[in-house]
């Protein structure tokens, strides 16, 4: 099926011009001698990428092997497997019969980062919408699938709210992660719109990665992206961590995850939720009366460290996305928070 999102904003501008599309591959999938697998040569990324293995557009269903369910989410199931001798996260994205453009939309956000590589980005390995029927994907009603690096079967979100220890050192450590992926995407243009703890894997090394690009965008040239354009259409974002700016309707830009990166330090550091109480009166408040995590009276944020902690928060979850901290901007803040002997 074709993607309902134009092709410049998947993949960059010196790729997708010479892509076909095929009746059920992948905008990046064009078919060759029976073969629907687009070999994308590395120098053709100009830098972009720091690891010569790219991604496919097919997969080999003969060597994927012991699939076991390890989670589902609002577009799709992930399980675990082995391919092509690599543990692998495999992620169905299903239809949704209440919304299928948003479905079909959520599985091509997807591999808005699919060309890109860092440590603190879960690897995509592959993807496509072309599924034998032996694997029962028409029977279920997936859109796609994508296979991507296993990281682990932790995330943020369970380390978070759980007993396990959390020091200052440790949840530094993790924000730092984070905001070096950010700063990566942003560098290429993609705005990720659904951070949050549970969209942060935490690998057996103890390393974060940001996951789930369904809500994601590909910004052309880094220009805002009006909230309310069809290539939104998926709703996208997680409303205790959306930038007000989005639930008004108004521009996308890369400062709308520096926004719910406040929001997930806040949780790091406190280990509480957000917030309280009705899902449309905290939108409400967000955005008519700046609601925000609380800092005051909370003694973790008296101290002189806690204090820096909270002016960098305020400075995240600011109203206005251009008094906002740059990713960039948000790692020197975390380098000042470090102990210097």
């Amino acid at each position: 099926m074709p993607s309902p999102i134009p092709l410049s904003r998947l993949l960059p501008p010196d790729l997708y011009p010479c892509v076909d599309i095929g009746t059920c591959s992948s905008p990046l999938s064009r078919p060759s001698h029976g073969s629907s697998t687009l070999q994308v040569p590395a120098q053709r990324l100009h830098g972009r990428v720091s690891s010569s293995r790219l991604w496919s557009s097919v997969i080999y269903w003969k060597q994927l092997r012991c699939v076991e369910p390890v989670g589902s989410g609002g577009f799709g199931s992930v399980y675990r497997a082995q391919y092509r001798g690599e543990t692998v996260a495999l992620k169905k994205v299903k239809k949704c019969t209440k919304n299928k453009l948003a479905a079909r939309q959520s599985f091509w956000a997807e591999l808005n980062a699919a060309h890109l590589r860092h440590g603190n980005v879960v690897r995509v390995i592959a993807a496509t919408t072309c599924v034998p029927a032996d694997h029962g994907d028409h029977d279920d009603g997936s859109i796609g699938t994508i296979l991507m690096e296993f990281v682990g079967n932790k995330n943020l979100q369970q380390i978070i709210y759980s007993a396990e220890p959390l020091e200052e050192d440790r949840w530094r450590r993790y924000a730092t992660d984070i905001a070096h992926g950010l700063r990566f995407l942003h560098s290429h243009n993609v705005v990720h719109l659904d951070i949050k703890p549970a969209n942060v894997l935490v690998s057996g090394e103890d390393v974060c990665k940001i996951a789930d690009f369904g809500c994601s965008l590909k910004l052309d040239g880094g220009c805002e992206v009006s909230a309310t354009s069809p290539l939104l259409s998926h709703g996208g974002g997680t409303y205790t961590h959306r930038a007000p700016e989005l639930l008004k309707g108004e521009g996308v830009s890369p400062k709308a995850d520096i926004f719910s990166f406040g929001i997930t330090l806040w949780q790091l550091v406190s280990r509480e939720q957000p917030y309280t109480g009705d899902r449309q009166h905290v939108i409400y408040a967000v955005v008519a009366h700046s609601l925000r995590p609380c800092i005051q009276d909370k003694p973790l944020f008296m101290s002189d460290q806690g204090r820096r902690v909270g002016a960098l928060l305020a400075r995240c979850w600011s109203a206005e996305g251009s008094a906002r901290p740059s990713a960039q901007e948000m790692l020197e803040h975390l380098e000042l928070l470090r102990p210097h002997t």
